[in-house]
């Protein structure tokens, strides 16, 4: 049971504008009778710690927050919201349900929605967050696994924790609680669609080894970071796989789609006009061959996953002018760098963006980009780029 002291007008006050050191205040002690320091600790903690990610839970008062420890793997509300977009039914099963995230934004597009968690503690905060969002959603303080092994769901999702008892951090499905892949059969058996998030960081092809009849994947990036993957299952599926990747941009959302065995054969040339760097979307995806020959763009070199053309396109990516290359010796790149501050990236280059900086004496900034990368005649060389910012509509 939670401190029901915590929400308190005095003490939300406290939490909501507390903006001092968390250390000096640990050792300051509560200034409430009734709220302990630990528990005011974590609540501003945990707070700080979803600002940005969940401003919805953030800006809304009398919300409680978990040991940051439970907010690790919580989705942002952007990526709760996509997900969501991907199912629809009467009824949805969140057998992972944690802080409660997806399960709130499930619950825009289901008219019922039960959200299992078996951390006791936790399921009490999220059941009395919900009603503070004015969700109608359903908490269950028990096994979701077992629950759904047990009824019949149309929907079925899961986040599998990345935390194992003994291994700790752990990136294999079958390493994750709970184990999907030893329970897959049984799961698909109980529902029409089960739609699974796993980290980032799996090997897709790994992730269809250990799984069945997956329909999609939707590979999920914000601002350029990929922040998780989503499996969409569907008992005897016979369609063919789609991969589709998605970029969230602070004004845009970057989309390319393409079927798993889909082959291409790539172009290549030197560097043209325009230079085109893809998404970590697209970089995760593997669809390296796919962007060349859809887009009708040259790669730079077969390992080199640029891309190059005389004419301005739209792209899931960053796009620049290319200002000049520059052979990478001494003397030509010594004499190229006019300049004090550029923003680095290497792609196919033996040496690390850290050591070039030192290298060059290049501070990190300013409107002039350095591509160190290798082109299609083995040739290592500087591209010196300017950034294209606007879109073609």
């Amino acid at each position: 049971m939670f401190n029901k002291s915590i929400l308190n007008t005095e003490v939300q006050d406290f939490i909501r504008n507390f903006e001092g050191e968390i250390s000096k205040l640990a050792f300051s002690g509560s200034p409430f009778e009734t709220v302990s320091i630990q528990e005011l600790l974590q609540q501003i903690e945990s707070r700080r710690r979803i600002e940005k990610k969940l401003p919805t839970w953030f800006s809304t008062r009398d919300i409680l927050y978990p040991p940051k420890l439970n907010l690790e793997q919580t989705s942002s509300e952007i990526t709760s919201e996509y997900k969501a977009s991907l199912v629809k039914g009467e009824l949805i099963a969140d057998i992972t349900g944690g802080f409660g995230v997806d399960s709130y934004y499930f619950s825009e597009k289901f008219p019922e929605v039960h959200h299992f968690e078996l951390n006791e503690s936790l399921s009490e905060i999220v059941r009395h967050n919900f009603q503070v969002l004015g969700r109608n959603i359903k908490c269950f303080n028990e096994d979701g696994l077992k629950a759904v092994l047990n009824k019949k769901y149309p929907v079925i999702y899961a986040d599998p924790s990345r935390r194992h008892d003994s291994k700790g951090k752990v990136f294999f499905l079958k390493d994750c609680q709970p184990n999907i892949p030893d329970n897959i059969d049984e799961i698909l058996s109980n529902c029409e669609v089960f739609l699974l998030k796993t980290s980032p960081m799996l090997d897709i092809t790994v992730g269809l080894n250990e799984l069945k009849d997956v329909s999609e994947i939707h590979i999920v990036a914000v601002e350029n970071e990929v922040k998780e993957l989503l499996w969409l299952l569907k008992k005897g599926n016979d369609s063919e796989l789609k991969i589709k990747t998605i970029n969230f941009t602070k004004t845009e959302l970057e989309e390319f789609s393409f079927n798993w065995n889909e082959t291409a054969n790539a172009d290549y040339s030197l560097p043209q006009e325009y230079l085109y760097e893809p998404n970590a979307a697209i970089l995760k995806s593997g669809a390296f061959d796919l962007i060349s020959e859809k887009l009708n763009l040259n790669k730079i070199e077969v390992n080199t996953h640029l891309y190059t053309n005389d004419h301005l396109i739209d792209f899931p990516g960053r796009r620049f002018k290319i200002e000049k290359v520059v052979p990478y010796n001494k003397k030509e790149i010594k004499s190229a760098l006019a300049f004090k501050k550029a923003n680095i990236t290497t792609r196919n280059f033996p040496e690390s963006v850290a050591n070039l900086r030192k290298k060059w004496k290049l501070s990190d900034g300013g409107n002039i980009y350095l591509f160190f990368t290798t082109n299609m005649e083995g040739k290592r060389v500087m591209i010196v780029c300017s950034k294209v910012w606007d879109k073609i509509f």
